[in-house]
């Protein structure tokens, strides 16, 4: 508390809602741990929030300035879920302040979230990850770690910053397990399957050490660039791009989050239960694996025809 205490003390002094957005930035990435991404991302959401108010003292704050900022996100042309998470930002500092004694009352009591479309992610089929997979040159050392990081990625349901972050020390190769970090620095250990395991073996065995070369291995990173660096998201991506072109697969419906998905899709329709799913997937609440999975209507269509007493039977009749 008493670091918590001292920024906020300097935003009270400074009279400046910046201050206060800068002692609250502080307080979620040092304090809650939250993710450097998403307090990146809080950062600019709360910069746009505070830039019209700068002259008003914090204990001014009214609902009235949460919704006129969530009309101005809408008039630009902001979606749902962009101004939502603008929301949740400015709801977490808010709640902060108040904390500190620095509001009283929250301000954004009564504020509703704008509606999110329950889309479902995009999904690749197992016949589009396999061609996938049969795009990659596995003859030369780029090509044994495309194919190990696909694998990986879609055989452990990896998110790309946990993947492309993996380090060496996280490969339990005896056990075909990954320990990962995930999102606020959480750890979780993530079992592989043999296709997957396969792959990556053969990688460190055979490639890694060419990737390489005579450099010093100083980030310890398991999937390195032809320089010998770790690989970045933005190598990662493009090269998933220029895979799904080789296959076949239209480019926009291929991306790390869509494996990601096609992972816990399968998962799913193969017999797994959410909560397996939820906790391989590393998240902190079953209702994200609800939507985040997907089950086709055919499959549900399937299920009701085989297993209810006024389906088809076609299941009971075969046995």
């Amino acid at each position: 508390m008493a670091t918590r205490s001292r920024v906020a003390d300097r935003a009270a002094s400074e009279g400046e809602l910046h201050a206060a957005v800068d002692a609250y930035l502080r307080h979620a990435r040092l304090e809650r741990g939250l993710a450097l991404n998403t307090v990146e991302a809080y950062g600019r959401d709360l910069a746009r929030f505070a830039a019209p108010l700068q002259d008003l003292p914090l204990r001014q704050l009214r609902r009235s300035h949460v919704s006129a900022f969530l009309e101005s996100l809408e008039r630009e042309g902001l979606g749902a879920r962009s101004r939502a998470r603008a929301l949740v930002a400015v709801r977490r500092l808010l709640r902060f302040l108040e904390l500190e004694g620095l509001l009283e009352g929250d301000p954004v009591e009564g504020v509703q979230s704008p509606r999110l479309p329950k889309t479902l992610p995009r999904v690749l089929s197992p016949e589009e990850t396999g061609k996938l997979l049969a795009a990659v040159d596995a003859a030369t050392p780029m090509g044994l770690r495309d194919r190990a990081m696909v694998e990986v990625l879609y055989g452990a349901g990896l998110r790309v910053s946990e993947l492309v972050g993996l380090p060496l020390s996280g490969v339990d190769r005896r056990g075909a397990l990954l320990r990962v970090v995930g999102k606020g620095g959480h750890e979780r250990v993530v079992p592989v399957g043999r296709a997957a395991m396969d792959a990556l073996e053969q990688y460190l065995e055979r490639a890694r050490p060419q990737l390489l070369g005579d450099r010093p291995d100083r980030g310890h990173a398991v999937f390195l660039s032809r320089r010998g660096s770790g690989m970045t998201r933005q190598n990662f991506f493009a090269m998933l791009r220029k895979l799904a072109l080789k296959a076949g697969i239209p480019k926009e419906r291929v991306s790390p989050h869509v494996l990601r998905h096609a992972f816990a899709t399968d998962l799913l329709e193969g017999g797994a239960d959410l909560r397996s799913i939820q906790a391989m997937l590393g998240h902190a609440d079953l209702s994200t694996t609800e939507i985040y999975t997907h089950v086709s209507r055919g499959k549900l269509r399937d299920t009701v025809e085989e297993h209810h007493p006024r389906g088809s039977g076609r299941r009971r009749a075969s046995r």
